[in-house]
């Protein structure tokens, strides 16, 4: 059996570089001549014209704040901004979605009918899943795509799945006692609270394997989890664009997918920046049912000289390094700062607010400080407390803080989490 999911994996780089521009051009005309978005953001380009890396790095960014302010703006005609090929009755597309999600934001994207969507299954190829194997799912099913991500990758790879979601901690773990998966998917912090639930009760979880993603795991978490029997992969894929690179066995950095062109440009700009130098991802995405092009994902890499000693001979990132922008994932979920204006405006007596995220991986933690008058009302916390889970999905401690306390730096999500 061969230790690659495909031949793409170890095709030459220039091949590989051929393929991608040779596709770009039809992915542009595509995305014109199909989404009312690109049509107008990309109105004077010529598609065929953009076949190399040059052409592409002249083309604007598309900011997931973008993207969120078109779905809002067409909301009445058009849930999904003009971004998407594929609709349903009614809509601008009549046909193509099977299903819609949402994200927070809220941002809504769409799944085609195309197997393995997002292109998990090489992710999980990587991470040792076979054919056969029951993986226990345990991303969200609930509004946002995360677990379907992962359970279209594992059908991909003829895997049996579990939907064992998020939460429900006792119930999970008699369900791996029963039907013993030997693989798990889903965030390492809920891995980790399921193995350390387990050890309390003297259960042996069957676990062998992870593929996680959602969150980071450095390799002080991923050594814990080895030393519990549980080899952990990671995957670095986002409700937008889907897989954008895996971790294989040789455990240096993330290898690119096969189905996307990434750049890493300087924050703030289009501009690519050098080999190993830090940037943000751009991520251009070769699906018919929904063109991103040159997509700001918001998260921080750098490229990674050399091949991955693996034999799969596509560039690979450092993996997730930060955020570009004041948006930031919290255990899995993405908050904005829009998010943080709508609770405020949810109450006259608080004059603004700033969300501050601590805690090691796998722990997170969040706070929302407020300026009030009313710093002794115990129901005005408890109101905005119900207002953060409303609004975020998360559950987070709420501080009434004096007028004018916080700082004057324009910040409204502060990450002050460690990341060693």
């Amino acid at each position: 059996m061969s230790q690659h999911f495909d031949t793409l994996e170890t095709r030459s780089p220039q091949e590989r570089e051929a393929a991608l521009m040779s596709a770009l051009p039809g992915q542009i005309a595509n995305a014109k001549a199909h989404t009312s978005a690109f049509a107008q953001l990309l109105q004077d380009v010529d598609a065929e014209s953009v076949n190399t890396r040059a052409a592409l790095a002249r083309l604007p960014v598309l900011r997931k704040q973008q993207l969120l302010e078109r779905q809002q703006a067409l909301r009445a005609q058009d849930p999904l901004g003009g971004f998407s090929t594929i609709g349903w009755k009614g809509m601008v597309r009549t046909t193509g979605v099977r299903r819609i999600y949402q994200s927070p934001g809220p941002i809504y994207e769409p799944e085609g009918h195309a197997a393995d969507y997002w292109r998990a299954a090489r992710a999980m190829s990587a991470a040792g899943f076979v054919a056969g194997d029951l993986v226990h799912n345990c991303f969200s099913y609930h509004l946002t795509p995360g677990a379907w991500i992962m359970e279209s990758g594992a059908h991909a790879l003829g895997c049996a799945v579990f939907p064992g979601g998020v939460g429900n901690t006792e119930q999970q773990l008699a369900a791996v006692a029963d039907l013993r998966p030997v693989a798990y998917s889903g965030t390492p912090s809920f891995l980790k609270i399921l193995i350390e639930k387990a050890q309390e009760t003297g259960q042996k979880l069957s676990f062998t394997k992870a593929l996680v993603s959602g969150e980071a795991c450095p390799p002080s978490l991923r050594e814990w989890f080895l030393q519990r029997g549980v080899a952990v992969f990671q995957c670095y894929a986002t409700a937008d664009v889907g897989l954008i690179a895996y971790e294989t066995a040789s455990r240096e950095g993330l290898v690119l997918d096969e189905g996307v062109i990434v750049e890493i440009v300087r924050p703030g700009t289009g501009d690519p920046v050098p080999e190993g130098e830090v940037g943000e991802v751009v991520v251009t995405v070769l699906n018919p049912d929904y063109p991103l092009i040159r997509f700001g994902t918001g998260d921080l890499s750098a490229i990674l000289p050399g091949m991955c000693p693996t034999g799969r001979t596509g560039q690979r990132i450092k993996g997730w390094m930060g955020r570009a922008d004041q948006t930031t994932k919290i255990r899995g979920m993405f908050v904005h700062p829009g998010q943080v204006a709508e609770i405020v405006k949810r109450f006259p007596e608080v004059s603004k607010a700033r969300l501050v995220v601590t805690g090691e991986m796998a722990n997170d933690q969040m706070a929302l400080h407020v300026e009030t008058a009313h710093l002794s009302d115990e129901a005005l916390k408890a109101r905005v407390s119900e207002a953060v889970r409303d609004v975020t999905k998360l559950r987070g401690d709420v501080h009434l803080v004096k007028s004018g306390s916080l700082a004057n730096d324009g910040k409204v999500i502060e990450d002050a989490r460690s990341y060693q």
